[in-house]
C-alpha cells in the first residue's frame, strides 16, 4: 500500500461528506466499468482522495480490494495499468460507443461527441504505462557466489 500521510480531516461533519463522496465515486467508478461513457479511473482515484483524508479503513480496503485495489495501487504509484486490462477497457469502449453511434444514427452531432470521446479516452489509455508481471524466478535472490 502506498505510504502516504495526508492530513486528516478534524470536522466530523466534513469527514462524513468525504466519506459518503468517496462511496459515491467508488460506485460511480463501478458502473463506469460496464458504461464506457463513464471514466472508471478518476471515480476510483477521486475515492482513494476522499477516503485518504477521511477514513483509513475505508482507504484500506479500496487499495487492497481483489478487484480493483491492483488497478489502483499501480495507477496511483506507476501511473500504470496492465495490457489485459488495457485491451479489456479498449474492446468494451469501442463495442459500446459503437453500438451507442448506430442506436443514435438519426442525432449526428451525438455520433460525432461519442467518437470524440472514444478516441479522447483511449488516446489517454493508451499513453499509460505497461504494468510487467511479475516473474519469480527473476525477484528471487540466488546463493550464486559467482
Amino acid at each position: 500500500m502506498p505510504d502516504i500521510k495526508p492530513k486528516k480531516i478534524r470536522s466530523p461533519y466534513l469527514r462524513y461528506l468525504m466519506v459518503l463522496g468517496g462511496i459515491l465515486s467508488v460506485a460511480l467508478g463501478v458502473i463506469g466499468i460496464v458504461l464506457p461513457i463513464l471514466p472508471t479511473t478518476p471515480f476510483f482515484l477521486l475515492a482513494a482522495y476522499l477516503f485518504v483524508r477521511s477514513s483509513t479503513r475505508l482507504y484500506r480496503w479500496l487499495l487492497t480490494h481483489r478487484i480493483f485495489g491492483n488497478y489502483i495501487r499501480n495507477y496511483i504509484q506507476n501511473k500504470s495499468i496492465s495490457k489485459g486490462v488495457k485491451i479489456f477497457t479498449l474492446a468494451l469502449l469501442w463495442s459500446t460507443i459503437l453500438l451507442s453511434v448506430y442506436l443514435t444514427s438519426h442525432i449526428p452531432w451525438v455520433q460525432i461527441l461519442l467518437i470524440l470521446i472514444a478516441i479522447g479516452v483511449s488516446v489517454h489509455i493508451l499513453s499509460l504505462n505497461t504494468t510487467r508481471p511479475n516473474n519469480d524466478m527473476l525477484d528471487q535472490k540466488t546463493d550464486c557466489k559467482c
